[in-house]
């Protein structure tokens, strides 16, 4: 279908900060997913995802906490080095999580060495506009990439008080674009867009050089996220707008389970070419 439209994909060997400029320029859409573990990075990285996103998302999907608040920096390193031992080709990313970097840039700058020292992660992610530039331009000064993440904040979520639409208000969507420019200016080499309207998304990718990618922001973004538990259908709970299931793989696991559980229970596993 691309190559109907005049858009054919491009092979990079290895997706870098510049090759994501590249395909910006190119218009050519950029797909990243969630990723938090060896065996899944290996199957994402080999089907030629373009960026990995090791998420606080964990602390949703593999720790089974309702925000991203409670998961540590030592949790997610240990992701990071997870997702780093599995990947050849993808860019990796990682999430400053919550209380490492908030008001201290001094923190921030030893929280993101020590996610890039010890997992080898290629960049990392921060929530926030104006308020964390003093962290992003310390970051930067080490020689660490640094993704920008605006709209929908999961970290402020106490904050908000909800998980609806962010920058519906002529106000709130003035902001949004300054302090895109701001993350921009300072050097952030992308910037991810959530939950906001579709408009606002396409506004955004159209004024700022870097690219943007979008989780609930609309088409008119450079890419698209989603988080992999989400997208193959292993939550089942959560259901928004922007959410497509490209799986089932709850009811496909589930059954398979029961399958084992039964062969079991039947003496049917293991049979006689299962023994030694």
């Amino acid at each position: 279908m691309n190559e109907e439209r005049g858009q054919k994909r491009s092979e990079y060997r290895k997706i870098t900060t510049h090759v994501l400029q590249e395909m910006k320029l190119k218009n050519e859409k950029i797909a990243m997913l969630t990723g938090y573990d060896f065996s899944m990075a290996g199957i994402l990285d080999s089907a030629g995802i373009d960026v990995i996103l090791v998420g606080d998302s964990a602390s949703n999907v593999m720790a089974g906490y309702t925000t991203t608040l409670p998961i540590t920096l030592d949790q997610m390193i240990y992701h990071a080095s997870s997702v780093m031992r599995a990947v050849k080709r993808a860019l990796v990313v990682v999430d400053l999580p919550f209380g490492t970097y908030q008001g201290n840039s001094k923190e921030a700058l030893h929280s993101a060495i020590r996610i890039m020292k010890e997992s080898g992660a290629n960049a990392i992610k921060m929530e926030g506009g104006r308020e964390v530039l003093e962290s992003v331009d310390r970051i930067l000064s080490a020689g660490i990439p640094v993704m920008g993440h605006l709209g929908l904040t999961p970290q402020s979520i106490h904050k908000f008080g909800t998980y609806v639409v962010r920058a519906t208000d002529d106000s709130e969507a003035r902001t949004l674009i300054e302090d895109a420019h701001f993350l921009e200016e300072s050097g952030c080499f992308s910037l991810v867009l959530e939950k906001i309207p579709a408009k606002l998304g396409e506004q955004v990718t159209n004024e700022i050089k870097i690219p943007t990618i979008g989780i609930g922001a609309g088409s008119g973004v450079d890419g698209q996220v989603l988080v992999l538990h989400d997208m193959l259908g292993i939550t089942q709970k959560f259901s928004p707008r922007f959410l497509r299931r490209y799986h089932n793989l709850y009811e496909e696991i589930q059954g398979s389970v029961k399958s084992y559980i039964n062969d079991v229970k039947t003496r049917d596993f293991p049979n006689d070419r299962e023994q030694y």
